[in-house]
């Protein structure tokens, strides 16, 4: 996984805007975890700016974001035109982003209950935020579409494990009104069970 990141990783040479990486206490979890948030250069403490989530896969961790170059990826992103938004997340674990059936650790509910309070307490407008999610986290924010059917108001998945529950292997109701991006490389081996998850899709995704 890491080597992904090596000394032949392509890296934006844009500047990084405000990163930063805090500690917060989650309820829902019932520990503290980091909570990484980025707000693209030239836009001050980000005040205003609307949000992208981000759920993680099962290595890599907010700690690691900054190292990824996701501040820098993300001005380059707004120099080219996007619309300005912050990043931010949070460690989940590895639970899937789904409630642990066993305790009290629930990390889907940490996404949909806590971090709107945490951003807009931070000055961001988390009304109506947006996903995006690798791996275990592109399972992650296929199922923040369902388990809160119009709460995101896009999401992106990138090399979604959608093997890990037949729910979102489904037809999947909630994405014929949720705009929906999925990316994922012909070599990885998820490449056949995610284009069978998007097959079955009531309608293609915005970006394939």
């Amino acid at each position: 996984y890491h080597h992904w990141f090596g000394p032949r990783a392509h890296i934006p040479s844009a500047p990084e805007g405000v990163v930063k990486l805090e500690q917060v206490f989650s309820h829902a979890r019932g520990r503290t975890v980091d909570l990484f948030t980025a707000v693209p250069h030239g836009f001050g403490d980000g005040k205003g700016l609307p949000v992208c989530l981000i759920l993680h896969g099962v290595s890599g961790r907010p700690s690691d974001y900054q190292g990824f170059g996701l501040g820098r990826f993300l001005t380059a992103a707004v120099r080219a035109g996007a619309p300005p938004f912050v990043l931010a997340g949070a460690d989940g674990g590895v639970l899937y982003w789904e409630p642990d059936p066993a305790g009290s650790d629930n990390p889907q509910r940490m996404v949909t209950d806590e971090m709107p309070r945490w951003m807009a307490g931070r000055g961001f407008d988390a009304r109506r935020p947006v996903a995006w999610g690798w791996s275990m986290g592109g399972y992650g924010v296929l199922r923040l579409g369902e388990v809160r059917p119009g709460w995101l108001r896009a999401v992106a998945a990138f090399s979604p494990d959608v093997t890990h529950s037949p729910s979102v292997a489904a037809d999947d109701g909630v994405y014929r009104t949720t705009p929906l991006g999925v990316w994922c490389g012909r070599s990885d081996p998820l490449y056949a069970d995610v284009r069978g998850f998007v097959a079955k899709l009531p309608r293609r995704p915005q970006v394939l």
